[in-house]
């Protein structure tokens, strides 16, 4: 078929769609770049999937309709529309991390920059943690979840499109059961694991299909739309002017596009990272964009602010901008090692919008448009694919293999010392197959014997407590159950954005039961947590507020630190029926910077800074410690039988804490002790018998 002959249909071209585009991604590069101000600015991405639903079916109804659909043509289009400003970014991470990031961390990129490219970014992410989490800001390629729910979006609704307009099904009827059904498992999903519901393709595609919905009503019923429009402006006329007037479409227009700025006005206001998201809050900017596009280019607001020449300006540069933002911002919170100061995030804002206008400017608009079209699309495509390839070579290859020289064998062998690594903190086979136990879902169970005579139990600092035993680096016997953010409590749950977490409404306990009711081998129990994280709200150092609650399972609700000592007195109460010798571990201080940066300085920086000392005063970690020292206390007195082991004395002096002593790092990030950390400790504990 000539390249001239045009196939698929092309929207008309709206204005304020593009002014539309720019609200959303400067609201989304304004959450980035300054949380506080918007908090809610990134249910941009929201208002995204629903301007893609939109326009991407109204393409494929039009073409079904005239019978001039081309898969060919449909993906060759996406391929010059997304590939050309996909492949410079994923090229400038790779290069730039080059010279920046540590050995853990380009093998990470590698790994975020093969699965970009392969538009699995959102599962990846799913997999690795949390959109807001902590280490959120470390990822410089984050942000391409998006991007991969609306490409997997792209490859499986125009294929059930096409076959059920082939097999003359009512595709009307077919989008609503779709998006009803994402949209119930967003509902449902986000009540029982808010980042897998953030991530999944399966509770984010009602969005895009609502913009489906949308186009549906728009081709095929305009003129019932546009009678129902007069009947409904005729009606506000009256109410307004108290006699019955000639309706144009005017007056309902504008009142849905100012309703919809409203909608989108109160989502950045109230929505923010807190809440668990996407669930019902995401009907917000989703109804507000809805309401926006549905009023029209001849709405005062549409006509009058989104077709302005600026938003206009800013939506046609939309996509290169969203994609060049975060990694600047990203770079420069590694390279700081903390939130970058706001001159340093202006400047990245600006120059992200200077690189998205050259990339649309010189690279994409020549892509989308000029003959040669076949062969540009093979080009992009085979470029692409090299790039996916070096970011998973960088993965396989652990980011180090081939850049030796970048900081030196003897620091690449202490950093690798340092880490604890991921098999610590996950549960793998090592119960079932060497002690018969089940694991149950949202718990870590791990074991380095058939025998194990210790039970260690907790959350991740437990996790990383025991990480040496497992690894062999100790001699004692131990097995661990554990789930991530949950304390050993009995009586009590821990919840994050108001859902439960997985293993903390009382599985532990069961399994620890388990556990001890079927190995006489194990004499000791140690419990182990992050203590003061569970009641003070707050990390501690470069980390922010947390959102995790306490909460009552049978009993009244008290103050949380009177919950966290009850829960934790009743889990010991129950130990202590079973004879075991129980010790109690005081929480080990926490750093409250990157531990990297006490024994590297990376070869760029933006403001130049010595490599940190890791160090900090004693009183201010006693402070951090207070009310929870002040519960172990009372715990120690109503259980006199238990051992409280305080790890104070082997990370500080009578003046300082320390992160590195005697040449080894005790944290393999700002709150968890490495291999190294988690050796010394546990040698510290059997040199003061604390096993026996």
């Amino acid at each position: 078929m000539p390249e001239h002959q045009v196939h698929l249909s092309h929207p008309k071209y709206r204005r304020d769609i593009d002014g539309l585009r720019a609200v959303a991604v400067l609201a989304v590069v304004a959450f980035h770049a300054f949380p506080n101000w918007v908090k809610g600015g990134f249910i941009g991405v929201d208002v995204f999937f629903v301007i893609s639903g939109y326009l991407i079916s109204t393409i494929i109804f039009e073409s079904l309709d005239k019978g001039t659909f081309s898969f060919s043509e449909f993906y060759a289009r996406r391929i010059k529309r997304i590939f050309p400003a996909l492949i410079i970014v994923l090229v400038a991470c790779l290069v730039f991390g080059w010279f920046v990031l540590f050995p853990d961390e380009y093998k990470q990129l590698g790994e975020h920059i093969a699965a970009g490219a392969g538009f699995l970014s959102n599962i990846v992410l799913w997999k690795d943690a949390g959109y807001f989490d902590n280490t959120a800001d470390a990822k410089p390629l984050l942000h391409l979840w998006s991007l991969g729910i609306e490409e997997q979006f792209y490859i499986v609704w125009p294929f059930l499109l096409w076959v059920c307009w082939k097999r003359k099904f009512n595709l009307l009827i077919i989008t609503i059961l779709v998006a009803t059904l994402s949209f119930i498992l967003n509902i449902q999903g986000v009540k029982h694991n808010a980042v897998a519901t953030f991530y999944s393709p399966l509770t984010r595609f009602w969005e895009l299909l609502i913009g489906s919905l949308l186009a549906w009503i728009t081709i095929y019923k305009k003129v019932a739309y546009q009678n129902v429009e007069l009947k409904i402006e005729g009606w506000l006329g009256s109410v307004i002017c108290l006699k019955k007037l000639e309706g144009d479409g005017n007056i309902l227009s504008n009142v849905l596009s100012v309703l919809g700025f409203f909608l989108l006005a109160l989502g950045f206001l109230r929505i923010n990272k807190d809440l668990p998201f996407p669930g019902g809050w995401a009907l917000f900017p989703v109804l507000a964009a809805v309401l926006i596009i549905t009023a029209g280019s001849k709405a005062w607001v549409n006509r009058i602010i989104l077709s302005n020449k600026v938003a206009v300006w800013f939506g046609l540069i939309s996509f290169p901008l969203y994609l060049w933002h975060w990694p600047l911002l990203s770079f420069a919170r590694i390279v700081e090692g903390k939130v970058p100061i706001v001159n340093i995030r202006i400047a990245a804002v600006v120059l992200a919008i200077g690189l998205a206008y050259f990339t649309y400017e010189l690279i994409e608009c020549p892509m989308r448009s000029g003959k040669h079209g076949k062969v540009k699309v093979t080009i992009l495509t085979v470029l692409l694919f090299i790039v996916g390839y070096a970011g998973f070579y960088s993965g396989i290859t652990n980011g180090l293999s081939f850049r030796k020289n970048f900081i030196g064998m003897d620091l690449a062998k202490q950093i690798n010392d340092q880490k604890t690594p991921f098999a610590t903190r996950g549960s793998d086979d090592s119960c079932q197959t060497k002690l018969g136990l089940r694991v149950s879902e949202g718990t870590v169970c791990l074991t380095n014997s058939s025998a194990p005579e210790v039970l260690i139990v907790g959350d991740s600092h437990a996790m990383a407590l025991n990480s040496s035993a497992y690894l062999g680096k100790s001699s004692l016997k131990t097995l661990l159950i554990g789930a991530h953010l949950c304390p050993p409590l009995v009586d009590y749950t821990v919840t994050e954005l108001g859902i439960n977490i997985p293993g903390c409404d009382g599985t532990i306990i069961e399994q620890v039961n388990r556990a001890l009711a079927k190995y006489e081998s194990i004499k000791t129990v140690v419990l182990a947590s992050r203590g003061p994280f569970y009641f003070s709200h707050e990390g501690y150092g470069i980390e922010g507020k947390n959102t995790v609650l306490i909460q009552p399972v049978t009993t009244h609700i008290e103050s949380e630190e009177i919950m966290f000592r009850n829960g934790l007195s009743n889990f010991i109460s129950s130990l202590e029926l079973k004879k075991k010798n129980i010790v109690l571990v005081i929480d080990v201080p926490e750093l409250g910077e990157d531990p990297l940066g006490c024994i590297f300085k990376r070869p760029f920086a933006i403001i130049n800074r010595s490599i940190s000392t890791c160090t900090q005063d004693k009183a201010k970690i006693l402070h951090r410690q207070a009310t929870y020292r002040k519960l172990i206390d009372d715990i120690k007195l109503k259980h006199s039988s238990i051992k409280v082991y305080d790890p104070l004395s082997v990370f500080c002096d009578d003046l300082t804490c320390y992160g590195v002593r005697y040449n080894k790092l005790y944290y393999w990030d700002a709150d968890h002790i490495s291999i190294s950390g988690s050796t010394i400790l546990l040698t510290d504990m059997v040199k003061k018998d604390l096993f026996n």
